[in-house]
């Protein structure tokens, strides 16, 4: 390949043939700030495929850059200008062309000495990036140093410095191309993202002169503050500061007027006026929120670079509302601007970025945002220290479902296990409690009421941070953003509602979850775990007799104690919810989960129920699974002690009479766990039917409802088939079918899973993003299987799956209906809707 080809060499004028995926955003840019007749000094883009070539072994087309050193200063930058600035690119060089010539001429313009700081600032660059010579020999400072460089240069290479400005140019042109193509800088992008062959730009520009007479020096000037998005002229003037060089008489200026000190404004009202223009063409032309790079020389503007503003996750939500509004950019736009991940930031408390962190240890964000408070190490404690006002941070090995109270009485979760989709994480999503499981290093003496991490120990009642969106445990007290749902984060929703997209509901078991749901504008209930109303205090008791109840009548009278309390729960969320729908999931853990393993807690069970002690260990003996999540639960529990599914039936068919005679008519939605076969979905069916005939009757009252599946089983699946027979819905609980489709533990899981996402094993973690080759074949042909049964069947995703973008980009493409996620995740699921929705239409125009 040739590069002396025009086409390779491209000085970037208003019409020259500048193209993003050829020459990188940085050519483009440059392009579109001359466009808008900005103070540009001269550049050149070189194509990625220049830029290979030279990293091949091709000359430099020195020919292709004739007159550029012949300015006023003779001095030019290079940068990089990849695809996209997220994958970086060799560091930018600046001054070459400098030579003892072009020194001369400068020591007699600005100054010996700043000259000299300008010289010297390359030689050092030159001899460390270009010629790899060792860094320590060119750490000169102060008077003398300049001669000592280009002594120490002359003395590793046999050669004087490079005095011919094109030669110095070819150099660095041929060492940024060659370390763009090196394989850490490979390993780098390919990290953000970018292809491995992914093509590397340069960007040759006239420098203008940052140091001499009058006001001179460089800064950087943008319009927006990138931590909260609001409006505000942020950024810093440096006078007599060229690049690396720094001048006599340097001063750091503030941009607007301050108390502190002088300000550009103050000092060159002219020159920020202009500045403050440029920003606003750069807003309404580049349609963003720009970083502005200026030169001031003797007075004069030069704008050097613009840049995308760094935003955090809140300020993109203003910024891209801001521009819809000022109509910058379509509304559409707006909405695809925002990656959904970033809402979860606004919903929570977050540490600010600003502030300083005392880092403890790390381990997997499980669930988003910040909270501190003192530890405690069980639900008792928990309990005990929320009544009296104090926020505590719970710490576990693991969390089991006892500890759901523990978990409500907590403004935080930390485990030294689990993973994504462990109970701690699911639990703690649904709740909206920040959450890190899995943290490496972290020893539990539970006895002792220690933990220990990071080589220090700290005991219960002292104060830490979880900070559940980095996955960072702090020391102390941090200093703590308010959560942001404000008037942006709220149109932002709203014009992603009106974008269309698959349907959005909640996974919400309480009627604080319903409320938390509604107030997210959640499009019903898709998950309403009935189990986690076991666990209350007042039921508990009631649910451990009906386990040692010898006869069916027995267990009958049990649940009969727990029935108004179901009945009170269902009739709350139908309520709540008001006409929405409403799927309620009937009892699915194994039976076991509910009784307790210690000595202490097996005495006092045996103590409520007036059973000797052998008794009671002897009947939790029996009922333990070597495994037990792939035991006696869910339908299999319903079948062989079906009393418990009689007794949620009755009380979700006499909610339903109760709550449609208040308000909106109800049509429950019960859904029956863990089906494998469709025997399992007629049993089940005929008895609830038997119920509901049952409940008519005695309340002389009409009503309706839909029997469906959670397909969480491979077999399910493949057999949906045969289950869309006698089923309304098919809602695929992507937990659990992850789990049994890889063999793998949801909960243990974590401890190996960050090595086999690193060495290529899996792409991401199956369980935080919906593998799409496996599970996702058995969703596809779980769908298409049922849908040829009964057409107009619904088809959904209830796992953790429904909240996470890519997967509901996958169930978007799959016609599924609907997701469901943790009510704190419907905001991310229904900009992920939409995004899905309008790149759907994009592509088919």
């Amino acid at each position: 390949m040739d590069i002396s080809n025009p086409s390779d060499v491209t000085e970037i004028t208003p019409s020259a043939r500048i193209d993003t995926s050829r020459h990188g955003w940085r050519a483009k840019c440059l392009q579109r700030l001359i466009r808008m007749d900005l103070p540009v000094p001269r550049s050149h883009a070189i194509s990625g495929d220049g830029v290979q070539a030279i990293a091949a072994g091709q000359a430099v087309p020195i020919d292709a850059f004739k007159g550029l050193f012949d300015s006023r200063d003779g001095l030019v930058g290079v940068r990089p200008s990849a695809v996209t600035p997220e994958w970086g690119g060799p560091g930018t060089v600046l001054n070459v062309g400098i030579n003892d010539r072009i020194h001369a001429r400068l020591a007699a313009r600005i100054g010996p000495e700043n000259a000299d700081a300008i010289y010297l600032n390359f030689v050092q660059s030159y001899a460390i990036h270009i010629a790899r010579l060792d860094p320590d020999m060119f750490a000169q400072e102060g008077k003398g140093a300049l001669a000592d460089a280009l002594r120490c240069y002359c003395d590793e290479m046999d050669e004087e410095f490079p005095q011919d400005p094109y030669l110095q140019l070819a150099g660095v042109l041929r060492s940024m191309a060659r370390a763009w193509e090196g394989p850490t800088a490979r390993l780098l992008r390919q990290a953000k993202g970018a292809p491995a062959d992914a093509p590397l730009g340069l960007v040759v520009q006239e420098m203008a002169l940052a140091m001499g007479p009058g006001l001179s020096g460089s800064g950087s000037i943008q319009f927006i503050d990138s931590v909260t998005g609001t409006p505000r002229v942020t950024g810093r003037f440096r006078g007599q500061h060229h690049g690396g060089a720094v001048g006599r008489d340097a001063e750091t200026l503030y941009l607007t007027r301050d108390q502190r000190g002088p300000s550009l404004e103050e000092v060159a009202p002219g020159i920020f006026a202009d500045l403050v223009r440029f920003g606003v063409a750069a807003r309404e032309r580049l349609r963003e929120e720009m970083q502005i790079e200026f030169v001031v020389t003797e007075g004069r503007i030069s704008i050097i670079d613009a840049v995308r503003v760094q935003r955090s996750s809140r300020a993109s939500v203003r910024i891209a509302v801001a521009l819809a509004r000022d109509g910058v950019i379509p509304e559409d736009e707006a909405v695809m601007r925002v990656e959904p991940r970033a809402l979860t930031d606004l919903l929570h408390h977050q540490v600010d970025p600003r502030a300083p962190r005392d880092l403890i240890t790390r381990g997997i964000n499980a669930s988003p945002g910040a909270a501190t408070g003192r530890i405690v190490f069980n639900a008792a404690t928990a309990q005990a220290s929320a009544s009296r006002g104090e926020p505590c941070v719970l710490v576990r090995r693991e969390t089991v479902p006892e500890d759901i109270r523990g978990m409500h009485a907590s403004v935080a979760v930390l485990t030294e296990r689990g993973g994504t989709t462990s109970h701690a994480a699911v639990i703690a999503r649904g709740l909206g409690l920040p959450c890190i499981v899995g943290a490496s290093g972290l020893v539990i003496d539970s006895r002792r009421r220690t933990m220990q991490a990071g080589g220090r120990t700290f005991r219960e009642g002292e104060e830490i941070t979880i900070d559940g969106t980095s996955g960072e445990v702090l020391a102390g007290a941090a200093t703590l953003l308010e959560p942001a749902l404000d008037d942006a984060f709220t149109q932002l929703l709203e014009w992603a509602d009106a974008a269309g997209g698959i349907g959005v509901r909640a996974n919400a078991d309480t009627p604080e979850d319903a409320r938390t749901a509604r107030n997210f504008s959640a499009q019903g209930i898709g998950l309403c775990r009935t189990e986690h109303m076991f666990f209350d205090a007042d039921r508990l008791p009631a649910m451990r007799e009906m386990i040692f109840a010898d006869t069916p009548e027995d267990r009958r009278l049990s649940l009969e104690r727990i029935l108004p309390m179901q009945r009170k729960d269902f009739t709350a969320l139908f309520e709540i919810m008001a006409g929405l729908p409403v799927t309620i999931r009937l009892f699915d853990p194994p039976l076991h989960e509910f009784l307790p393993h210690d000595r202490e807690g097996l005495r006092e069970l045996a103590e409520s129920l007036d059973l000797p002690l052998s008794d009671v260990t002897r009947r939790v003996d029996a009922l333990s699974e070597f495994n037990p999540m792939l035991g006696m639960r869910g339908v299999r529990l319903g079948i062989t002690v079906p009393e418990i599914y009689d007794m949620q039936a009755r009380a979700i068919f006499e909610a339903t009479v109760e709550a449609s005679r208040k308000g909106d008519p109800v049509v429950p939605e019960i859904m029956i766990p863990l089906v494998s076969a469709m025997r399992e979905v007629e049993l089940v069916k005929n008895r609830v039917d038997a119920v509901a005939a049952a409940v008519r009757n005695e309340r002389h009252s009409s009503f309706t409802y839909r029997l469906g599946v959670m397909v969480e089983t491979p077999r399910a699946a493949l057999r949906a088939g045969d289950i869309a027979a006698h089923s309304a819905f098919l809602s695929f609980g992507t937990n659990d079918l992850t789990q049994m489709t890889y063999g793998l533990s949801r909960d243990d899981a974590g401890r190996f899973m960050g090595t086999y996402v690193g060495q290529g094993v899996y792409a991401e973690d199956p369980f935080h993003v919906l593998d799409r080759d496996g599970v996702g074949e058995l969703l596809l042909t779980g769908a298409q299987r049922a849908r040829q049964q009964s057409p107009g069947i619904t088809i959904s995703v209830c796992g953790e799956h429904g909240g996470n973008p890519e997967s509901i980009g996958f169930c978007h493409e799959a016609g599924f209906d609907y997701v469901s996620c943790s009510p704190f995740r419907v905001p991310v699921a229904r900009l992920a809707a939409a995004q899905s929705a309008i790149r759907a239409r994009r592509e088919e125009r």
